[in-house]
């Protein structure tokens, strides 16, 4: 019996992300509906772009902020990027 796996809503948007004195105007797109998500161990994946320069010096820094178009805020943990790509891919928390 194969099991069948929840799709996330994805949403999209722009925003801005602040990390390390840095504070610029970003597009963002995350799996799964952020006004759900709740302190403790739960995330949400997703990513972010900007410029090639602030992507890697993103990732550089490892954390940052992420304030959604709506308002909210969250803490976003950088995983990855790819060298002279403008996408970050980053995991959302509380």
């Amino acid at each position: 019996m194969a099991l069948t796996r929840k799709v996330l809503p994805v949403f999209e948007g722009t925003g801005r992300v602040r990390f390390a004195g840095y504070d610029e105007a970003v597009s963002y797109k995350i799996s799964g509906d952020p006004a759900a998500l709740r302190e403790g161990h739960t995330r949400l994946r997703g990513s972010f772009v900007t410029t090639a320069e602030l992507a890697a010096l993103a990732f550089r820094a490892g954390e940052g902020l992420l304030a959604l178009d709506e308002g909210r805020t969250y803490r976003v943990v950088m995983l990855g990027h790819t060298t002279g790509g403008s996408e970050v891919f980053v995991e959302l928390r509380v």
